[in-house]
């Protein structure tokens, strides 16, 4: 049991740390290569800060545990949304001014209906998971035409500005990319082991284990650039990792999962309880990016109501188990 918390711990420090590495060597790598910093912004940093939740995903499915890389992308949006996204909002109001971000958040509550209907027999087959996938790789066709056809959007600039900070030379670059990957998939294998561990000690379920501590976890990349990236008034990039992120979750962390090994016999409380909160916030961070009547921001008060919502549903966990 000892051995199994060290795991945890171990496997989450170095998974933080590695997925900090892979992202920034991808972004600079990809500078280099004459990559547009937009494109950097919503395709290789939405992926790389989505990588922790794949490898582990991956890693729990391979090792026969698809529950627990179920409850990892879910939990991850409601931490991203929530937890993130709130205690981002309490530091600074978080202003929304890109258009893309703007049109990518219709599509996270489009994929997040999708999902819900492909899950609403208490399954996920492999056909199923890999209409995901090519829902993710339709992802990243858009996300590229975006990127080309969005010049002088706000989240642009402030990609532009991030990038300049991070120098670095094309070598550093490229042995911090793949140096940070071979460090994610050790550290995510270690995690897991970990994490399977202790739910068994416990008599907790994987999904459970998966929603709560692992989802925490893998999600700690998000929230360290989210409240960095809002102190620097970089609002677009705060808001925007967290939608890619979610999407990435949706479709490719859910499907690379579930085409590795298929989800059968699904809790039904993972539709009535985890995809129901996860849709709720959805809908309400929406609501607030676009204002409608105003302009779209996440101020204070509405950040302290997602944050008030990722506790709730923590307690309601926690009475689950307890019951």
């Amino acid at each position: 049991m000892t051995l199994a918390i060290l795991a945890l711990l171990v496997g989450f420090v170095l998974l933080v740390w590695s997925a900090d590495r892979f992202v920034e060597g991808a972004a600079v790598t990809a500078k280099y290569a004459g990559m547009p910093s937009l494109l950097i912004g919503m395709v290789i940093v939405g992926f790389g800060t989505s990588a922790p939740e794949m490898v582990v995903s991956a890693m729990a499915a391979m090792d026969g545990n698809p529950d627990l890389a179920l409850g990892n992308a879910l939990g991850s949006n409601i931490v991203n949304t929530g937890l993130i996204l709130g205690v981002t909002a309490l530091i600074a109001p978080i202003m929304v001014q890109s258009n893309i971000v703007r049109k990518e958040l219709p599509l996270l509550l489009l994929i997040g209906l999708v999902f819900g209907y492909l899950i609403w027999n208490g399954s996920l087959t492999r056909f199923e998971s890999a209409l995901l996938l090519v829902g993710f790789f339709a992802l990243v066709g858009w996300s590229i035409y975006s990127a080309m056809k969005g010049k002088g959007d706000a989240l642009e600039d402030e990609m532009e500005q991030e990038l300049v900070t991070h120098t670095m030379s094309k070598s550093r670059a490229i042995f911090w990319l793949v140096f940070g990957l071979v460090v994610l998939i050790i550290s995510s294998r270690v995690l897991v082991w970990g994490a399977v561990n202790i739910a068994q000690a416990f008599g907790v379920s994987d999904l459970i284990i998966g929603l709560t501590i692992v989802a925490l976890g893998t999600s700690l990349p998000e929230l360290a650039a989210s409240i960095i990236a809002v102190r620097k008034g970089e609002h677009d990039i705060a808001i925007g990792n967290v939608v890619g992120s979610n999407m990435f979750n949706i479709l490719a962390v859910i499907g690379i999962a579930g085409s590795i090994s298929p989800m059968t016999n699904l809790s039904a409380e993972v539709l009535s309880r985890d995809w129901l909160v996860m849709m709720g916030m959805t809908v309400m961070l929406l609501v607030m990016a676009y204002g409608f009547r105003r302009a779209g921001r996440i101020n204070r008060f509405e950040g302290a109501g997602l944050l008030l919502a990722f506790v709730a549903y923590n307690i309601w966990l926690v009475s689950s188990v307890i019951v």
